[in-house]
């Protein structure tokens, strides 16, 4: 059985600032900038981010050079 859209892994704030290498905070700022799309919970639930919405965020974040 294939995975859809939504049978994809939620992620949370902390599990992807641990991931990234940085603070919960940049997280959080790249999800009210909508750089970065997640669902926001309720208030004191936080947010949650799709795995494959982190990972093509990712993709388009990186400015490596492909090999000549």
């Amino acid at each position: 059985m294939s995975e859809g859209p939504s049978s994809a892994r939620l992620l949370t704030v902390p599990e992807v600032a641990l991931q990234l290498g940085v603070t919960e905070e940049t997280v959080r700022r790249w999800l009210r900038a909508g750089d970065l799309p997640g669902v926001r919970l309720a208030r004191k639930a936080g947010w949650r981010i799709r795995a494959p919405d982190l990972e093509a965020f990712l993709q388009a974040r990186d400015t490596r050079q492909p090999p000549t």
